[in-house]
């Protein structure tokens, strides 16, 4: 088990209102697992995520990562987890513009301490995996947005982490791009990881081999497809 949430809530302080974007979820996902989390705007998708991903903290319940209880993680704590265990890809692909392909792979392993040398082998590696080898050297204008995403994933993976969330990663791609990185995600999969999806698109998350549906904060359905 990768992943477990029991009962997990999360209140947000809206003026004089609390409102209850996640009102207990109970998740788990077993290592390996390709699955996505679909739900409209507002049915609490991204705050699951950002809390799975370690980016924010429940107002109740538990979660466990690689049967760590995250709850009782200090800042710093679950920084070190996030730049190890977690790979981030996103719609807007979070790239540095001045940095070249290889610069921006490299990136994670800089917060990791890894050394210079090792830190270009394993970034080399990585843009090779996702079909980049001969763009390293490109900045991301240098890029289509095809090839941009290749490289935020490359970026994600660099750190071999445990899970990579995925957030509505093919929303600024043309449909058959989308296609090309929704395959280097069945690709990466096959390969042994674990790969979650955020999106509000069902023929994307058809796509994924798990289909959890959310809706106002509550985990509606559960699905293998």
């Amino acid at each position: 088990m990768i992943i477990k949430t029991e009962n997990l809530k999360r209140m947000f302080q809206v003026g004089s209102e609390t409102v209850e974007a996640l009102k207990g979820i109970n998740l788990s996902v077993e290592r390996g697992e390709f699955l996505s989390i679909m739900g409209p705007s507002g049915s609490g998708k991204t705050t699951l995520m950002n809390i799975i991903g370690c980016l924010d903290t429940p107002s109740e319940g538990t979660y466990f990562l690689n049967n760590k209880l995250v709850n009782e993680l200090d800042a710093d704590e679950l920084a070190s987890i996030r730049n190890k265990e977690i790979g981030f890809v996103f719609q807007s692909f979070h790239l540095l513009a001045k940095n070249s392909a290889l610069s921006n792979v490299m990136l994670p392993m800089k917060y990791a301490g890894v050394k210079e040398s090792e830190a270009i082998k394993r970034a080399e590696s990585v843009l090779d995996k996702v079909g980049l080898s001969d763009r390293i050297k490109h900045s991301p204008a240098e890029l289509s947005g095809g090839q941009q995403q290749r490289v935020a994933i490359a970026r994600a993976l660099v750190n071999n982490p445990s899970i990579i969330f995925a957030d509505e990663p093919t929303g600024n791609l043309d449909s058959q791009t989308g296609e090309d990185v929704m395959n280097l995600f069945k690709e990466l999969n096959d390969q042994g990881q674990t790969i979650i999806l955020i999106t509000h698109e069902e023929d994307i998350a058809m796509q994924s081999k798990r289909l959890i549906n959310i809706k106002d904060g509550l985990i509606e359905s559960d699905l293998n497809i």
